[in-house]
């Protein structure tokens, strides 16, 4: 061949080259094109929504039992719900365990209980609230999302079943459940008398002397002599090889948040770490929502905060939901304005929350948790 016929096909040959190679590049600039309008965006940081709550909506020891099998049925991966013991009348002692079964990572855990005293329904009713805020949150929202998927979050809403359901403060056996743990048990200067169910029939639930104007609270014979207060202590104890990071009590209508101690006779004095955690965290939610923080006007030997703190060294907290103008007392206190109560809770939930790990390692909580329109509310 001449090279002038060489060098035309060759010409030839690259001018094909240099279109085709243009041509596949428009076409596979396009086809990027294409699969970008078609994959969706996805974020996972939509704003938290609430639960779908209406104001008189409470949930007894049946509705709460019915609202627990309900989350797990729709949630199989976040829930795990059991019962943690029986009340003295039998009834099962529901715990649910929240987290996403899905993620092996090392999580820290904490527990959050209520209705420790059975006339104290909004104390229940907040454990199912947070419970349902989070479920319905997971996979929309970062920061729920996070918390589910790097903690255990324990929730025990009705730990006096029986007497949640006739609205009484104290258990069958007319014992204050909340002054029969292993912590200055019994003292009379704690608000504490030792006097169980007298013959096993006849049930003193306190004694008051109106003179002097002093209560005294049936404690029990013994600490742990009731199977409600062995439930929790079983599972505090199974907990604490589960890098348990908090506990959290709820009660009503003191309208407070306080830390350790209410014992007349604490068993020991806190580090001054310990004293610099609770009292941020105390300071943040008298900052930051309705609750104030405050000492107890009153001694209380026996209770589960106290005892907590004692045997296991996690943080300890009481919140007092609602006002003093709720004070159940032993039963007969206002029940209103339930979803106003119910979001005022949320952010003392979030932030401790959200500073789980900060507060294992006693660290200072500084996490700010996002929280969704309207909450906390504005007070009533």
């Amino acid at each position: 061949m001449k090279k002038s016929n060489f060098t035309y096909l060759l010409s030839i040959f690259l001018f094909f080259i240099f279109i085709f190679s243009n041509l596949s590049g428009c076409i596979k600039e396009k086809k990027l094109e294409e699969i970008k309008e078609v994959i969706p965006v996805i974020t996972l940081d939509k704003p938290s929504i609430l639960p779908d709550w209406i104001d008189g909506q409470y949930h007894d020891y049946y509705e709460t039992t019915d609202k627990l099998t309900d989350f797990e049925l729709k949630y199989p991966d976040l829930v795990n719900f059991f019962s943690i013991g029986k009340s003295v009348l039998g009834k099962e002692i529901w715990c649910i365990r929240l987290t996403n079964e899905k993620n092996r990572q090392q999580k820290n855990s904490c527990l959050i209980d209520g209705c420790i005293h059975g006339c104290e329904w909004e104390a229940g009713d907040a454990c199912l609230y947070l419970a349902e805020y989070l479920l319905i949150n997971f996979n929309e929202n970062l920061s729920i999302t996070n918390i589910l998927n790097k903690s255990e979050v324990y929730i025990v809403p009705l730990l006096n079943p029986d007497s949640r359901q006739v609205d009484y403060r104290f258990n069958e056996n007319g014992i204050d459940l909340n002054r029969n743990f292993d912590i200055d048990f019994g003292r009379l200067r704690g608000g504490s008398i030792r006097l169980g169910k007298l013959f096993g029939r006849i049930k003193i639930p306190y004694l008051y002397f109106p003179i002097l104007k002093l209560w005294f609270t049936n404690c029990g014979r013994r600490p742990f002599s009731e199977p409600e207060t062995q439930a929790l202590r079983d599972l505090m104890k199974d907990l604490d090889k589960k890098y348990f990071s908090f506990y959290l009590s709820c009660h009503t209508a003191i309208h407070s948040f306080t830390s350790p101690w209410s014992a007349f006779k604490p068993p020991f004095e806190m580090t001054s770490l310990e004293k610099k955690i609770h009292n941020y965290v105390k300071d943040w939610v008298g900052e930051n929502t309705e609750y104030e923080n405050t000492e107890l006007s009153y001694f209380a030997s026996g209770t589960s905060t106290d005892w907590c703190f004692k045997e296991f060294r996690v943080a300890t907290f009481t919140l007092e939901l609602l006002s003093k103008d709720y004070e159940p007392g032993s039963g007969g206190g206002k029940h209103d304005n339930l979803v106003h109560w119910m979001k005022t809770t949320l952010p003392v939930f979030m932030y401790l929350l959200v500073n789980i790990k900060n507060i294992y390692y006693w660290q200072i909580p500084d996490i700010e948790p996002l929280l969704p329109d309207g909450v906390p509310p504005t007070p009533i």
